[in-house]
This record gives C-alpha cells, sequence and structure tokens, in this order.
C-alpha cells in the first residue's frame, strides 16, 4: 500500500531532479518542509547519485537541499502563526484549549531550540514541525537558525549515502522506510499515552493542567 503511495512521489521526484538539477532539490525539499510529506530520502539520495554521476557536487545538493528546506518551514511556521486561532482555538477536530496552548508556549520557550534542532533529523516529525512552533510564537529568528542547523546533517548524510551507494540508491531508500516505522510506531505511543493520561485526568475530576499547576503549587 505505501508502494502504491510513494513509489509515484519518488518517480517525480527523480524526474525533477533530472530535468532542472539543484533548483529541482531545492523545490522538492520545499515541499517537504511545508506539511507536505515529499520523501526527502529519495531526494537526496538520488540527488547523491547524480553526484556520484558527475552531474552536481555534494556542496551544491547539501546547499540546495537545506535552502529548500529552511524556505518551505516558513510556510509551515505562518500557518501556525497566523492559523493558530482558526486551527486550534476553534477548530472542532482540533480545538486545543487555552491551557493546553499555554503549555505549549512554555514548552517552545524552555526546549523550542533543542525540539526543532532534533526534530528536523527524524522523518515524519520532520515535516510537521514548524506549524506548532508557529502557534507556540516562538521567535522567527531562532526558529529559522535550528531549523537550518537542524537539517543540515539530515541532508548531508542522505545526500553522502546517495554518493557512496550510487545507482543502488534505491535499495537504501527501501531500508530506510524500516526507520520510519520505527519513529511512527513511537509516535503512535506518544498519542496513546497522552489520551490515557488525559482520561485519567477526566476520571479524576481534574484534567492535566489543573493537576500539573496544582502540583507545582504545592512544590
Amino acid at each position: 500500500m505505501t508502494d502504491f503511495i510513494v513509489d509515484p512521489l519518488v518517480e517525480f521526484c527523480v524526474d525533477v531532479i533530472g530535468e532542472i538539477g539543484y533548483l529541482g532539490i531545492f523545490l522538492l525539499m520545499l515541499v517537504e518542509s511545508a506539511n507536505i510529506p515529499m520523501p526527502s530520502e529519495a531526494t537526496m539520495l538520488f540527488a547523491g547519485f547524480k553526484v556520484d554521476d558527475g552531474d552536481l557536487t555534494l556542496l551544491g545538493i547539501t546547499a540546495a537541499g537545506v535552502l529548500g528546506n529552511v524556505v518551505g518551514s516558513w510556510g509551515g511556521y505562518a500557518i501556525g502563526y497566523w492559523g493558530r486561532e482558526e486551527l486550534l482555538e476553534r477548530h472542532r477536530v482540533f480545538h486545543v484549549s487555552p491551557k493546553q496552548m499555554a503549555r505549549v508556549e512554555r514548552w517552545f520557550e524552555r526546549y523550542g531550540a533543542a525540539t526543532v534542532f532534533f526534530t528536523r533529523m527524524l522523518p515524519i516529525v520532520r515535516t510537521f514541525i514548524s506549524t506548532p512552533a508557529g502557534a507556540a510564537h516562538m521567535n522567527f529568528w531562532k526558529f529559522t537558525a535550528y531549523t537550518a542547523a537542524g537539517c543540515i546533517p539530515w541532508v548531508l548524510l542522505l545526500g553522502y549515502i546517495g554518493v557512496k551507494v550510487g545507482e543502488n540508491w534505491e535499495e537504501w531508500r527501501d531500508k530506510l522506510h524500516y526507520f520510519d516505522y520505527v519513529v511512527l510506531a513511537g509516535l503512535i505511543v506518544l498519542a496513546v499515552w497522552g489520551f490515557v493520561r488525559w482520561r485519567q485526568g477526566k476520571r479524576g475530576g481534574t484534567d492535566p493542567d489543573t493537576a500539573d499547576a496544582q502540583a507545582a503549587a504545592e512544590g
């Protein structure tokens, strides 16, 4: 099922990079960073293969990939920043209470730099981290700096692997899917844990936000 969805995207990435080179890498990585799950593994592994083929350079594909990710992240950030009220505070499905939003803001005030930096090196999560950062009103330039810093090792590593494996880059793309599954499983476990904690708070007559506030006051 995943191959049915992903394979056409991979072919699209190959065609775009084959036709317009660095600009294609920039555009594909921009889309991937703007809340649209374009496979960055396929983009950068094939770009690395093109380096091995003598058409591009490792420095060039890394710069194009990182720049695309940074510019694309601005779109995700803007969605969270300017659409916070409509998307999170008023929306029936994605509704976030003022107390929960305050907790998100406190989290990004304390750990925003580390959160953005490390999640930019994780599949799946890296695509969507920009929107909560924007919703929490994380400082824009701080967000940009740590986004770029987190993208560099991810983009460089994928490109380097592509260079080393050459025409076998597609085999490595398939292997990296296993890492995607591990991350996805971790996200599911985290979501289930959050739901259970929320239900326990409801049964106890106190929501988790109030419980945390009470615990802090007592401490």
